[in-house]
């Protein structure tokens, strides 16, 4: 849902015509795992024996999944109304899914779950979504079981070839890949049409009006792309040096909020005429407000890849495999991805809407162009002695 602005800009809008490049931007995405050398020593080193996870369901319990707001389709309001995918699958399957939409960022819910975790139970929760870097992070730690690949089908048939080998999970060993998308700036163009850089979310302009993402490897990164450093080159001082610029700007009252996807509300009731934010968001906040944008910033956006995971003490790990083959079929993948508006990594979903003759078959949110992308970088990975320091930084500025 792009179209290409007269001064050249990318932001949403109608389906765009560019030739696309989905395998492109699936390689990029696959090798984000490599990042800088900076990172954490708080994991473990991955290597103890670890539990597949059972691959048989359990008669009359749920499938509860752990996930984000808008990250799956609706009808009639619902996640679960009739004609949606959760309903469907539980048609087709006759497991009843319990879907939590409880997750705001990955810090602040890796929080919340980790006590859990940390005694072997997953609260009750089957499958929960992570993005990568956190993926790695709960299994180097012991809070993931494996897959038993034998039982999910449709995911070795149809899952990207340039996203079956990441170099946070070479083998795909504990992920499943759910969506991948890009972190921009969301805009609401009646009110702040300039806004096409990360270093306006700094004009005294718009002091108490803008918003950034809690999450420090979307935010910071773009915020380093802003003052020209390569976030996969960037040093210890680079972070710490755009941490210290976005604490002053939340010191100071311009940066009104560090958020995880409140913005969603904030956004279309003008409360806030600009948020750092991830790309499909903007589709959903545009059906309560059509004057809003997704735009690639001009020092270009940050790619990221969401997984699904089953977590330690998980009560129907089997129920998530039944899930993950279902959403892997391209027609049940392709109408998540018609609501979302996020990058699928399943093949065959262009083909569908295709046959549809529909125009998201040249999205640019769900099947990216080399163009709309150019000058993105990876989302990076903390690796190294450094990353302790760094993260605690960013911990000071989004609780205070």
């Amino acid at each position: 849902m792009h179209e290409e602005r007269d001064d050249g800009r990318r932001v949403a809008g109608p389906p765009g015509r560019i030739s696309l490049a989905i395998a492109a931007v699936a390689v990029s995405l696959a090798l984000g795992a490599c990042g800088s050398d900076l990172g954490s020593d708080d994991e473990g080193d991955g290597e103890s024996e670890v539990e597949v996870a059972s691959t048989t369901p359990v008669e009359g319990e749920p499938l509860t999944i752990s996930s984000a707001v808008l990250y799956i389709d609706k009808s009639e309001g619902a996640v679960d109304g009739p004609g949606s995918t959760l309903a469907n699958f539980t048609e087709e399957t006759g497991i009843e899914v319990e879907y939590l939409e409880e997750i705001n960022s990955n810090e602040s819910h890796f929080a919340k779950l980790r006590p859990e975790l940390e005694n072997g139970s997953s609260g009750g929760r089957d499958l929960i979504v992570a993005t990568d870097w956190m993926a790695r992070k709960y299994y180097d730690l012991g809070y993931l079981q494996e897959l038993d690949k034998s039982a999910l089908p449709n995911v070795e048939e149809n899952l990207l070839p340039e996203l079956q080998n990441p170099e946070f999970d070479p083998e795909r060993k504990f992920t499943v890949p759910y969506q991948s998308g890009m972190t921009g700036l969301i805009v609401r163009t009646d009110l702040a049409p300039d806004i096409t850089s990360i270093n306006d979310i700094f004009d005294p302009r718009y002091k108490g009006k803008v918003a950034m993402l809690s999450e420090l490897r979307d935010t910071v990164p773009l915020v380093m792309k802003a003052e020209g450093i390569d976030p996969a080159e960037a040093t210890k001082e680079d972070w710490l040096a755009a941490i210290d610029k976005i604490e002053a700007a939340v010191d100071s009252g311009q940066i009104r909020d560090i958020t995880g996807n409140d913005y969603v509300d904030d956004v279309p009731r003008g409360d806030l005429v600009a948020a750092v934010g991830w790309s499909g968001d903007a589709v959903q906040m545009r059906l309560d407000n059509p004057a809003i944008e997704f735009r690639v910033p001009d020092e270009g956006c940050i790619l990221w890849s969401d997984d699904w995971v089953i977590p330690v003490g998980a009560p129907n790990p089997g129920a998530a495999y039944e899930f993950l083959n279902f959403i892997y079929e391209p027609e049940n993948a392709a109408q998540i991805a018609a609501y979302v508006n996020y990058t699928t990594p399943v093949d065959g979903v262009q083909e569908v809407f295709e046959k549809q003759g529909s125009d998201l078959a040249s999205n640019d949110l769900i099947f990216p162009s080399e163009g709309f992308t150019e000058g993105c970088s990876t989302q990076p990975i903390l690796e190294g002695a450094d990353a302790e320091e760094i993260e605690q930084a960013w911990e000071q500025v989004t609780t205070g």
